[in-house]
């Protein structure tokens, strides 16, 4: 069930005929990997005449700026995310937050071709980020966004193991988490096993203790090539904040 707020942004979305796609932890409920959050998160498609859409609304929800950056085109498109807070009384309190440039994420045009699109039994339709881009979105220096991409990986594959698909196995064997997954994924597709191996070697080790050293290193490399990407963002946030 969607929280009311949550359902009165998106119908509002929806309304304005805002280009955009839910993705974070709203987006991983939809997924069956649920996550609290009190933050609706969008990627949006950073041109003048949808982002007049999204101004518009915004201002529907009753919804201003927070904190820094103001929001601008050039601002998304060097890769900021900008946050609204909603004073509407369906939705008071929750924050908005979009984006339209993430690192290593496909850009918009691609992410809404892949998109997955949801109807709800009111008829209400959300467009949701597609679970392998929300699982590279995930690939944050944050803690909590580890655990999560676990939980959507593994609930991908309990939902498709008995539909699968060259796509889907590759998919699998290039972000599951867990050693006891990657076993299994290795055990059933042994050629796909192989053929995964010259991109991620670690599909290979079949001591749990190496792969699991293995899977920390790998994520520690995508930890610290986040915190490179996001520095001088940072540094150009903290100059507007100084202003």
């Amino acid at each position: 069930m969607i929280p009311n707020p949550i359902r009165k942004v998106l119908s509002i979305f929806q309304s304005c005929e805002v280009r955009a796609l839910l993705m974070g932890g709203q987006a991983c409920v939809f997924y069956g990997a649920a996550e609290f959050s009190r933050d609706t998160d969008f990627a949006i498609l950073a041109e003048q005449e949808n982002l007049e859409r999204l101004l518009r609304a915004m201002s529907l929800l009753d919804a201003e700026v927070i904190a820094v950056p103001p929001f601008d085109m050039l601002h998304l498109e060097r890769g900021h995310a900008v946050h609204f807070r909603c004073h509407h009384a369906e939705a008071d309190g929750m924050r908005v937050d979009v984006m339209a440039r993430m690192r290593g994420v496909a850009g918009f045009a691609v992410l809404w071709q892949r998109r997955t699109t949801i109807e709800d039994m009111d008829g209400s339709v959300y467009e949701l980020m597609s679970l392998p881009d929300l699982v590279q979105a995930k690939k944050t220096q944050r803690d909590k966004d580890w655990p999560m991409i676990r939980r959507l990986m593994e609930a991908h594959f309990i939902a498709h193991e008995h539909d699968t698909n060259p796509e889907r196995i590759s998919f699998w064997m290039m972000e599951s988490r867990t050693p006891e997954l990657i076993a299994d994924l290795r055990a059933r597709f042994p050629n796909e096993a192989r053929q995964a191996a010259a991109a991620r070697p670690l599909v290979l080790l079949e001591d749990s203790g190496v792969l699991e050293a293995a899977l920390r290193e790998e994520e520690q490399r995508e930890r610290e090539a986040d915190r490179l990407y996001w520095e001088p963002l940072k540094r150009e946030l903290e100059a507007m904040r100084r202003k």
